[in-house]
Order: C-alpha cells, then structure tokens, then sequence
C-alpha cells in the first residue's frame, strides 16, 4: 500500500505546530514528515544531505511550502522543483502569510497547484489547514506516475 504523505516546509516553529496539530484535528493519520529551510525541503525531495538514507515513499502526495524560508525562498525551491524531471508535476501548495501580489504572482509563474494566505485567525487557520489536507490527500486525483 503507497501511504500518502505531506511535505511541510515551516520554518516558523508556532505555525509548524498549529499546522501539524489541525491536521491532526481533521483526522488525517497520514505521514507528515517537516522540512525547515527550502535547501532542507530539496535535499528532503532528492534524498541528498541529511536525507540521503531516508524512508518512506520517493515523494510525497503535496508539498506545503511557506514563501519566506532561511538559505532558499519558497519561490527558489518551487522554481527548482518545476525544473527536475522528478519532480515537476509535483502538487506544491504555497501556504504562507504573504498578502504580496508579487508572490502570488511569482508562484503561479513558477507553477505552483495552489497559493493560500495564512488565516491570522486559529480557528479559521486550522480549519484551512484541515480542508487543504483533506483535498489533497483524500479528494485530488495526482498525476500519473511517468
């Protein structure tokens, strides 16, 4: 059985918890592995550096990216994932406190699946945060594996 799994790429420690704590609310039981910097998030996905022997599946069902992010921006990792064979038809959803038309923009030129500003309100970011895992684990269909 293929376990669904999410990538989060948080460098921000409050918003990684209340991330990871409303998925747990909706319920899903999936696999969530955390990346905190984008050159983290990319080692994680080509299994280089610290991730050279890590488990699990090849790649994950989304990738939750925040734009701001330490040693490579949200926008530098989603540009290098569109540019890899590997991983360029993978769902990435820019989850981030930016309300800048420039990173919308830039995210959508770069190919990201979706762009979703970071609700100030808890119960309004949790339950964000649940109806995204809930879609892209549950109700999207991903691409076919090439």
């Amino acid at each position: 059985m293929n376990m669904k799994t999410i990538l989060l790429v948080e460098d921000n420690p409050q918003d990684e918890l209340l991330t990871l704590r409303a998925l747990r609310k909706a319920h899903v039981a999936n696999r969530i592995d955390v990346a905190r910097d984008g050159q983290q998030a990319l080692d994680y996905l080509f299994r280089a550096g610290e991730f050279a022997d890590r488990e699990g599946p090849d790649l994950p069902t989304v990738v939750l990216l925040d734009i701001s992010l330490p040693r490579l921006s949200g926008l530098e990792v989603l540009e290098r994932l569109r540019a890899d064979p590997r991983t360029e038809l993978l769902p990435v959803v820019m989850l981030t406190s930016s309300d800048e038309q420039r990173d919308r923009l830039g995210s959508y030129e770069n190919g990201c699946n979706s762009f979703v500003q970071k609700p100030v309100d808890f119960a309004e970011f949790a339950d964000t945060v649940a109806r995204l895992g809930v879609y892209w684990l549950a109700t999207n269909e991903p691409p076919p594996q090439r």
